[in-house]
């Protein structure tokens, strides 16, 4: 299925350059908002207050957050959701300092049995900092990992030169999510960890798509330059970054606006990912790909030899 019918390559690397600079600046912005302002992290990694309360019959988790977002207790990064059935609820939030939390615990219930008399509490712990600063450490070393074997794939399907553009257009991706998340202090849970994660998969995947149809027209286009084989990898897999992409942010705006706050940041680190993925693929990925000197004999082996002995 083709959805857009373009019969003239787009010179994308006649402004590679201005690309270049632009990619840039991001980068150097949300470094420095991460390094300035810091990440705004969440229960799951600061640690604080673990309550589980039943209901005696279903109930909303809207009414349950607005009825603590009201009320004074001054309580911070609450979250409320659902164990299992619907009545059995888990909530969530930051400690509070000089209080401990079967205060806290009490305090909570005694604000949620104003409007509904059938709540028993099952359980209120605190979780500590430690959990969840190793929560932090095995998130780093999962994104290591990811990266360590994204380069080993592309160096094996590829070569070197394209495991290490891709690599760096991943990367900036992420660094450009968490800097937005610390230049607007949106919180930063153990779903937006894994949506992270989850950006750094999928937009491997696009670079690859126009990996490939660089190194399929090195075979088929041997009379044009490189700039000109890279344009018309980009042009010609355009139609099928727009439906893939479209179709995936569908699903992702559903999450955002209908999802709920548990999946609002978790849905918008995925829509931040997926708009720079397109740009990085295109016009971070490809560009570097160029620069590092990419050549039809690095991709077709024979040809190389055949067109060296004539």
């Amino acid at each position: 299925m083709e959805l857009l019918h373009i019969k003239k390559d787009i010179p994308f690397m006649r402004y590679a350059h201005v690309t270049a600079v632009i990619s840039l600046l991001t980068f150097v912005a949300a470094v420095f908002f991460l390094y300035t302002r810091g990440l705004n992290f969440a229960v799951d990694f600061t640690g604080g207050t673990v309550m589980q309360v039943h209901y005696d019959q279903s109930v909303n988790l809207s009414d349950i957050r607005t009825e603590l977002a009201h009320s004074k207790l001054d309580l911070r990064d609450v979250v409320v959701q659902t164990i299992g059935n619907a009545d059995d609820v888990l909530i969530r939030m930051r400690s509070k300092a000089g209080t401990s939390s079967s205060k806290i615990g009490d305090e909570v219930m005694g604000v949620l049995s104003q409007s509904n008399s059938g709540i028993h509490l099952r359980s209120v712990e605190y979780v500590g900092p430690e959990v969840g600063k190793e929560l932090a450490n095995n998130g780093a070393l999962a994104l290591l990992v990811v990266s360590v074997g994204i380069m080993l794939y592309l160096t094996m399907r590829f070569e070197w030169r394209f495991a290490v553009s891709g690599i760096i257009a991943n990367l900036h991706d992420i660094v450009i999510i968490l800097g937005m998340f610390a230049a607007f202090q949106w919180e930063f849970s153990l779903p937006v960890l894994a949506g992270v994660l989850a950006v750094l998969g999928y937009s491997v995947n696009e670079s690859v798509i126009v990996f490939d149809r660089i190194r399929e027209n090195f075979r088929k286009m041997r009379t044009a330059s490189v700039p000109e084989v890279i344009n018309n990898a980009i042009t010609r897999t355009m139609s099928r970054t727009v439906i893939t992409h479209a179709m995936t942010q569908t699903m992702v705006c559903a999450m955002l606006f209908f999802g709920g706050p548990p999946l609002h940041y978790f849905a918008l680190a995925l829509t931040i990912g997926i708009l720079f993925g397109i740009y990085s693929s295109v016009l971070v990925a490809s560009p570097l790909v160029l620069w590092m000197g990419v050549s039809r004999s690095d991709l077709v082996k024979s040809s190389g030899r055949k067109e060296g002995t004539a």
